[in-house]
C-alpha cells in the first residue's frame, strides 16, 4: 500500500510537471507560428491545463477501466466548478464577463447535459448496461469542433494584445514537447496503475478513486492558474480556464478515449451527473445576477464540494 501510494505520488507529480513543460513547449510553438496570445490562451493554455485529465483517463480507457476514466472527469469538472472557483472567490471575489456568463458557462452546462444524455442508455431504455460507445464518442468530438470553431471565431474579434507568451528557441521548444510528451505518459500509467492497486486494496469502486484522489490530483494545474489569475486582478481568466477545461474535459477528452475503446460507465450514477449538471447551473446563477461571484457565494460553492465528497464516502 505504501508503495502503492508513493508510485501515486509520483505519478501526478510527473503528469503535472510534464503538462506545464508541453504548455510552455507547445506555446511556443504557436508564438512562433505567429499565431495570436488570444488563441494561444484559448486553446493551447486551456487543453494544456487538461493534459492531465486526458493521460489518465485515455490510459484507463485502455486499460478496460472505464468507469475510473469517466469518473475522472466528472471528479474533475466537479473540483474545477465547485472546489476551484469556490476557494478562489473565497479568497478574492471573481468578477465574470458577459460573454463568460451567457456564452462560456451556458456552454459548461450543455457539456455535462451531453454527457448525462450519452451515458445512461439503461435509464432511457436503449440498451441493458450504460456504455460510452465508439459513436457517443464521435458525437462528443462533433460538439468539440464546434466549440473550437466558437473559439477561433472569437479570437479573430479580439483586439490584438501584448505578448504574453514566451517564445523560446526551436530546440528548447521541441525538447518541451518531447520531454512533456513522455512525462504525461510514464506519469498517467503510473497513476492509473497505483489508483487502481489502491481502491482494490480498500475495497473502493475504481470509479470512486477517479472521482476523488484521481479528479484533484490532475485538477491541480487549472487550480494554480485560476489561483494565481485572480490574485492578479484578472478574474476573467480565472473562470474562463475553468469553464475552458471542463468542457475541453468532456468533448474532447472523454470524446477520444470513447472512440479508442467503447468505456463501461455503469459505476457512474445519475445522482453524480446531476451533481455536475447542478454545479454548473449554481456558478451561472450566482453570476447572472450581477456577473460576479463574492466570498459568501464562494462559500457556498466550497460547502457543496465537501457534502459531495462526503456523499461519496458515506454512499
Amino acid at each position: 500500500m505504501v508503495i502503492d501510494i508513493l508510485l501515486l505520488l509520483c505519478g501526478a507529480a510527473l503528469i503535472l510537471w510534464g503538462a506545464d513543460k508541453l504548455t510552455d513547449g507547445a506555446a511556443s510553438l504557436a508564438r512562433r507560428l505567429k499565431v495570436s496570445d488570444t488563441v494561444i490562451g484559448l486553446t493551447v493554455v486551456a487543453m494544456g491545463s487538461s493534459l492531465p485529465e486526458f493521460s489518465v483517463s485515455l490510459f484507463s480507457s485502455i486499460q478496460g477501466s472505464g468507469g475510473m476514466s469517466a469518473g475522472n472527469i466528472v471528479g474533475s469538472n466537479l473540483f474545477n466548478i465547485l472546489f476551484i472557483v469556490g476557494a478562489v472567490a473565497f479568497i478574492t471575489p471573481l468578477q465574470a464577463t458577459k460573454a463568460t456568463v451567457w456564452k462560456d458557462i451556458p456552454l459548461t452546462i450543455l457539456a455535462s447535459l451531453v454527457l448525462l444524455l450519452l451515458s445512461k442508455d439503461v435509464l432511457l431504455g436503449s440498451t441493458s448496461e450504460d456504455v460510452l460507445t465508439r459513436a457517443d464518442g464521435g458525437v462528443m468530438m462533433m460538439f468539440f469542433l464546434i466549440f473550437l470553431s466558437y473559439t477561433f471565431s472569437i479570437a479573430k474579434h479580439k483586439a490584438p494584445e501584448d505578448s504574453s507568451v514566451k517564445e523560446m528557441s526551436l530546440p528548447k521548444t521541441l525538447l518541451w514537447l518531447l520531454v512533456g510528451f513522455v512525462c504525461l505518459i510514464g506519469g498517467g500509467e503510473m497513476l492509473v496503475e497505483s489508483g487502481t492497486s489502491i481502491a482494490r486494496q480498500l475495497g473502493v469502486s475504481e470509479t470512486i478513486i477517479g472521482l476523488t484522489i484521481l479528479a484533484g490530483g490532475t485538477s491541480l494545474p487549472e487550480f494554480v492558474a485560476s489561483l494565481i489569475a485572480a490574485r492578479k486582478g484578472m478574474s476573467g481568466m480565472a473562470i474562463g480556464n475553468v469553464v475552458g477545461s471542463c468542457v475541453f474535459n468532456i468533448f474532447f477528452v472523454l470524446g477520444v478515449c470513447s472512440l479508442v475503446r467503447p468505456m463501461e460507465v455503469s459505476d457512474i450514477s445519475l445522482v453524480q451527473l446531476s451533481a455536475l449538471v447542478a454545479s454548473g447551473l449554481l456558478v451561472w446563477l450566482f453570476t447572472a445576477t450581477k456577473t460576479s461571484i463574492n466570498r459568501i457565494e464562494g462559500i457556498v460553492m466550497f460547502l457543496c464540494y465537501i457534502a459531495f465528497i462526503t456523499y461519496l464516502v458515506l454512499e
